[in-house]
């Protein structure tokens, strides 16, 4: 599909032709009648970012639904058209193809290339056809005799899932190795279309030859890498919702509706190939400002649905890396993601960050491309040849599917509209130059030398279309000029021929060697995975990788220190330790080096505990992931053995390896296939551990191994959790252990704690403590404790509030509770985040399911109900800066904007720029509507009768510091405390439109919109 979206979130195209499809819902008439912008006026409601310009090279009705497109090396545009979302599967998918007649640049000539496809997501230029993704295939597509139809159609591969459609396989990219990659997900069930997307999926497989290779059912919902011509197929260990792309050095990134952008560190053949590597996640997401970040869209009049976390990203597609050089810096290392949500491009730039990469925004607040449309859906994009970035727009008027949508607006009959139209734009530099492709390209005539100096073109369309053709020509005559190349002195040349070289099957070993020593670290990484490719046919090469481990480029380092891996041999073994001792303080050095086969885990752990460092974490996070592989895989004597070096006493600063050890000994029992003995002496010595060890660390650690392992004699588990119970209500404990003791009586039986447990939720306590209750009492097997926390609620701060929720949230009885509570208007709305107010509508319950729909639409509607009585104040436009001086007279006093202009005492009002004018509206006239976390008002009432109402500003074991208009700040100790509550108000006062007329009004909207 082409949206990002996780199934808590989904925002898909809900685009349905005019035949008939399973829904039973009223179909508006197809084109602009309801709205939306003609496709002459589009260009006028968009915003690019300054020194580019944007014109638009296709739109309806020549081109209707693009979610990807392809330049072939004649200069032929093919653009996929996926018409059936979100529920038609009749074949109503088309491959079309796009030319210039007069050379205007624009499209004015169609060709059906191919129709009768279901859900089609991507396609990719391979041989003398296309590969093209829809599942529950990926096919071959092939005009034979020239009149621009595909009469050859191939299935490839077979057997992916066809559920939810914004999940399935994707987007095929040529990759640097020569591998084809595909993006894809794991199954998301549909609730209410199970019929229509009910198909998991089989085994992976290629049909023409189905014994030569097959992968688990759905390829266990990871992307794939594959190579037809070979019948090769693998796993990755990545999955990618819509949309993935390489660097220039074939590093990948992906990414999924709200992380606009993650690399995959390891590659799973890899992960895979020792046993005992625990579970571990291979991604590393970039960015450094959140991974679903705030967005800046420029919409005028926004249509979000009850799912829309409103002000970040939510439908992240199509991530694009720019690989030309036509843009100026920064864009040279740049990302692109589109955000149809919010109806924008956001853009960021990457920078090393050691092994990985680190994203930055390029603007602090605004975006790259964004649209006042709220129809514009930019889905995906394309580098081409000019080195123009290409934005396929899907545009529609509803972007979410009736999944994930309320019945209200599923009925309201405007769901397709927008169903024939589609637009394609190109982004140039303002001196950009014109797409001369569109008069069509050589590339496919070019000789083998003409190809090979394509592979030095600054411009990535070129180079990875060159080497296409010459690793599917494999003309033995170009290879001593590729040699050449390889050994010349573009950079990017030797790179592309390197690996053109190996895709021939001519690789020699000598030029490998030659390329470990480059003088560029992106060359010698490469060369090291190329290495890695021919040290079966040339172990000498094992030698010449070895001599990389001081090597000056931490990439490089990493790469041998997984290539070296796969090789069994002492010298191999020396330089992998040597490279994870000076690295250590590196969490993916540590697992490149635990994934190695065969390794001895024992010896590594004791080699480990030798060179520990006490002041240095890494060392006990190393240690704690050798000792799960131990636990995970030896036997009883070996766990034995390191147990007793666990809990021996021993100084403070060996405690932390202690801590550690019996961290990742516990997690190792969770993973193990068979049960493990754990002895009645070892037993013992672990509950004294943990009654008498002054360490809150190694404390905790045990009651984690006891956890894993559990404790099986009855009377000394007895005992134990009688002697707990005994120390929880001893108040001149740290709170820390008495937190720890109380977390202890899970081992026994909660419910008969039940009552000295909830005494506990008392504002005298420490938070920790309360925690530690909200943790067990959530055992208890009844709803009676959901019940208590409703009438305790005005009591409870935010942090309590938080893990209540999480009570409320362990079975559909509770949740039944919580909603029935906010039905009640007893627990608001605001307490809930905006992740678990979107699991309460989406429980498999149908009856509690639309309940909480309800209770959640009940804020919007109110809102314009207010707004209502204040509409002229959104028809007239405001003026920015006469608001900014209605804010600094009437809001500075108690809020800020971006931490700018007034006192931090009320929430930032710099996030509500993503707001709808009327949301803003309602907020500001009744400021009791929605109250933001954390910001509503308390009473305190003192021992000496003494009473506070005030906003809670921070709260610690022993006191809670409260704040005022101003910013006055008071800390209370706990103990002075007699009573605390919320009384369920804004701490901002209300009648604030009695002194803000609804000119003035407009213009504090459009102030605070322009934030």
């Amino acid at each position: 599909m082409i949206y990002l979206f996780k199934p808590y979130t989904c925002y898909f195209i809900a685009a349905l032709m005019l035949a008939a499809v399973s829904c039973n819902q009223k179909k508006s008439s197809p084109g602009l009648s309801g709205g939306g912008i003609a496709a002459k006026d589009a260009l006028a409601t968009m915003q690019v970012a300054e020194g580019f310009k944007i014109e638009m090279i296709a739109s309806e009705p020549l081109i209707t639904s693009p979610v990807d497109m392809e330049i072939d090396e004649y200069g032929r545009l093919y653009v996929v058209e996926m018409h059936g979302y979100p529920l038609d599967k009749s074949g109503s998918g088309n491959i079309v193809m796009l030319s210039d007649t007069n050379g205007d640049g624009i499209m004015d000539k169609r060709i059906l290339f191919k129709e009768g496809l279901i859900l089609p997501t991507g396609i990719l230029r391979w041989k003398k056809g296309f590969l093209v993704t829809d599942s529950p295939g990926i096919y071959y597509l092939e005009d034979s005799d020239g009149d621009g139809k595909a009469d050859i159609m191939d299935t490839v591969l077979t057997g992916f899932a066809l559920t939810n459609p914004q999940h399935n396989l994707n987007n095929p990219v040529y990759g640097l190795d020569n591998w084809i990659y595909a993006a894809h997900e794991g199954v998301v069930k549909s609730r209410d279309y199970v019929q229509e997307f009910g198909d998991e999926g089989t085994e992976i497989y290629y049909p023409s030859k189905p014994d030569v290779v097959r992968l688990p059912k759905n390829a266990s919902g990871r992307s794939v890498r594959f190579r037809p011509d070979q019948f090769k197929l693998e796993q990755l260990a990545n999955r990618c919702q819509f949309g993935h792309t390489f660097d220039k050095w074939g590093h990948w990134f992906g990414s999924n509706n709200s992380n606009q952008g993650y690399q995959e560190i390891i590659a799973e053949r890899y992960l895979t190939r020792n046993l005992q590597l625990p579970p571990t996640d291979p991604i590393h997401s970039m960015s450094d400002h959140l991974d679903a970040p705030e967005v800046f869209p420029t919409t005028t009049n926004p249509d979000r649905q009850i799912f829309t976390d409103m002000g970040t990203m939510t439908s992240g597609s199509g991530l694009t890396a720019y690989l030309a050089d036509d843009f100026p810096a920064p864009y040279n290392n740049a990302t692109f993601i589109a955000e149809p949500v919010s109806n924008l491009v956001h853009v960021d730039v990457l920078r090393d960050s050691g092994v990985s990469y680190a994203a930055g925004r390029v603007f602090p607040n605004k975006e790259f491309f964004s649209s006042t449309d709220a129809w514009s859906r930019p889905v995906n994009m394309y580098v081409g040849p000019d080195g123009a970035l290409y934005i396929l727009d899907y545009y529609r008027r509803v972007i979410e599917s009736p999944e994930w949508m309320s019945e209200e607006a599923i009925n309201a009959g405007n769901l397709y509209d927008g169903i024939d139209k589609g637009r394609i734009y190109r982004i140039t530099p303002v001196d950009g130059k014109k797409a001369d492709w569109m008069k069509g390209l050589k590339l496919g005539d070019a000789s083998g030398d003409q190809l090979v100096k394509e592979l030095a073109n600054p411009n990535g369309w070129w180079r990875i279309n060159a080497q296409r053709l010459l690793v599917d020509r494999a003309d033995k005559n170009t290879v001593p000029v590729l040699e050449e190349m390889a050994s010349g002195s573009n950079v990017i040349g030797r790179l592309h021929a390197l690996w053109t070289l190996e895709g021939m099957n001519a690789l020699q070993p000598s030029l490998i060697k030659k390329a470990l020593k480059d003088s560029v670290a992106g060359i010698r990484e490469n060369a090291v995975k190329l290495a890695e490719l021919h040290l079966r046919d040339d172990p000498a090469l094992g030698t010449a990788l070895t001599a990389l481990q001081n090597d000056e480029d931490i990439k490089v380092r990493f790469q041998l220190l997984l290539t070296l891996g796969s090789v069994s041999s002492a010298q191999a073994s020396e330089a992998r330790n040597r490279m994870l001792f000076a690295n250590m303080e590196n969490k993916w050095f540590q697992v490149a080096a635990l994934s190695a086969f065969p390794l001895d885990a024992n010896a590594l752990l004791n080699l480990v505990l030798a060179k520990y460092k006490a002041g240095v974490p890494a060392y006990g996070s190393m240690i704690q992931r050798l000792a799960e592989m131990i636990a995970a895989t030896s036997d009883d004597a070996v766990v034995h053995q390191h147990i007793q070096h666990a809990v021996v006493p021993r100084s403070a600063g060996e405690r932390q390896s202690q801590t550690s050890m019996l961290r990742g000994l516990a997690q190792g029992l969770r993973n193990r296939k068979n049960n493990l003995s754990i002895s009645r002496a070892d037993q013992q010595l672990l509950l004294k551990t943990f009654f008498d060890s002054p360490s809150d660390e190694l404390r905790k650690s045990v009651l984690q191994f006891l956890r894993a392992s559990t404790i099986t004699d009855d009377a000394l588990r007895s005992s134990a959790v009688t002697r707990a119970a005994s120390i929880a209500l001893d108040t001149t404990l740290p709170d820390m252990k008495r937190a720890d003791v109380i977390d202890f009586l899970s081992f026994g039986n909660p419910t008969e704690y039940q009552a000295m447990l909830q005494g506990l939720l008392t504002p005298q306590e420490q938070p920790s403590v309360k925690l530690a209750a909200l943790r067990v009492l959530n055992l208890v097997p009844s709803t009676a404790v959901s019940e208590f926390l409703v009438e305790q609620w005005p009591g409870l701060t935010k942090e309590i509030r938080d893990a209540a929720v999480r009570v409320f949230m362990s079975d559909i009885d509770r949740m039944n509770i919580l909603i029935t509570a906010m039905e009640q208007n007893k627990i608001s709305t605001n307490s809930v985040s905006f992740w678990t107010g979107i699991a309460l509508m989406q429980v498999a319950d149908d009856t509690l399911r639309e309940r909480a729909r309800a209770v959640f639409s009940k804020n919007a509607e109110e809102a314009k109900r207010i707004a209502k009585e204040y509409q002229a104040a959104l028809d007239v436009k405001g003026d920015a800066e006469k608001g900014k001086a209605v804010y600094m007279q009437s809001c500075a006093v108690c809020h800020q904007v971006r931490g700018q202009y007034g006192v931090a005492f009320g929430p930032d009002l710099g996030t509500i720029h993503n707001w709808k004018k009327e949301d803003i509206l309602a907020n500001i006239l009744d400021p009791n509507l929605s109250i933001m976390a954390g910001y509503d008002l308390w009473e305190i009432i003192l021992n000496n009768g003494e009473s506070l109402q005030s906003i809670i500003a921070a709260e610690t074991a022993s006191a809670i510091t409260i704040k005022n208009m101003g910013n006055f700040e008071k800390t209370i100790s706990r103990q002075d405390i007699k009573s605390l509550k919320s009384l369920s108000i804004s701490a901002m006062p209300g009648g604030l439109e009695k002194n803000i007329g609804k000119e003035q009004m407009a213009d504090l909207i459009a102030f605070l919109k322009r934030n």
